[in-house]
């Protein structure tokens, strides 16, 4: 396992600062998703963590030893990239051991190493095929098989699921998160996808324009979110936001309610609306309401496959206890 401590770490590129000085540190063992949209330096925070990127200041600490200007090679930490690399004309034997021929392993160790690594990725009936008799998900998995027998003292994930179809990527991240329960390893996930990282963390880091918005586990970014932006980007669907009279009445520049703490009727309620588009999807229902005082429509989360038209008027009553609050400049008001 792998203690990681960055201290006052930036990046620049050029004269553009694309990380400003930040501290963060990972727990032995902890898996820690960067999240945040694209561009907001997630991936590069990853590559400075890897070595694969010189910070331009700061330091960054493995194990309580400075690896700051320490090869990527010597960090021992295994990374696995959004593309899978894989060999074609290899098998995936051959693929997951060419990290170990290169280290100059013998046969038999080499062997060992597959045979144990293909184990526990479930990959032993088809360590004989190569890449291109695989699914994406499979190739996913030789890739991270060919990290595993690296023995890393952590592993880093680069997008590895944005190649695959929606069902493919929600397998693999239960397998993920599987295997880093098998392995007890520390592994940092990079995503941009909030719902991996809700389902996948012990701890998020949110980041927006290279700057660490929140870290948290998913249920205290999702129940205490730090600011406006975190409040909008944690959640599917996002929290609505409103400004205006109705969050000055709470004595807010703005307010916050997500979708399942809105209660909807077609009698009476605090808030005036009309239906605008539905979306059924069996087990609830998100209907997306336009109220006068809100440019954008407010989503509201049903349980089931309650039915109400298009255009009709009905009344939305937000859970006070459930309200957040947000001054002026986004921050949240306790």
């Amino acid at each position: 396992m792998s203690h990681i401590h960055l201290k006052d770490v930036s990046k620049k590129f050029g004269d553009t600062e694309v990380i400003p000085p930040l501290n963060l540190e990972i727990k032995d063992g902890e898996f820690v998703v960067f999240v945040g949209p694209s561009g907001c330096g997630k991936s590069t925070l990853l590559r400075l963590i890897a070595g694969l990127e010189d910070v331009s200041s700061g330091r960054i600490l493995i194990n309580g030893e400075d690896a700051t200007e320490v090869s990527p090679a010597k960090r021992k930490l295994a990374m696995v990239f959004q593309s899978y690399a894989l060999y074609p004309h290899m098998t995936v034997r051959k693929n997951i051991a060419f990290p170990l021929r290169m280290a100059g392993l013998s046969s038999t160790e080499q062997g060992k190493k597959v045979e144990d690594a293909a184990k526990v990725l479930n990959l032993s009936e088809y360590l004989d095929r190569k890449p291109g008799q695989l699914s994406g998900g499979q190739r996913q998995r030789v890739a991270i098989g060919r990290a595993i027998v690296r023995e890393p003292q952590a592993f880093l994930f680069d997008e590895p699921l944005s190649n695959l179809d929606a069902a493919l990527r929600v397998g693999m991240r239960v397998e993920i998160s599987e295997l880093h329960k098998r392995l007890a390893t520390t592994m940092i996930y990079v995503t941009h996808d909030q719902i991996e990282a809700m389902t996948m963390a012990d701890k998020i880091v949110v980041l927006q324009n290279g700057r660490i918005e929140q870290v948290g586990t998913p249920l205290d970014l999702y129940r205490s979110p730090l600011n406006v932006f975190v409040a909008g980007f944690i959640g599917s669907p996002k929290m609505n936001i409103i400004e205006g009279p109705q969050a000055s009445k709470y004595k807010s520049a703005s307010i916050g309610i997500r979708p399942e703490h809105i209660a909807i009727s077609d009698s009476t309620g605090t808030w005036k609306g009309t239906i605008g588009v539905s979306e059924q999807l069996g087990s609830d229902t998100f209907f997306h309401v336009k109220c006068e005082f809100q440019d954008q429509s407010i989503t509201v989360r049903a349980i089931g496959g309650l039915e109400l038209a298009y255009g009709q008027t009905v009344f939305l009553t937000p859970e006070k206890e459930h309200l957040h609050r947000f001054d002026k400049d986004g921050l949240r008001i306790k």
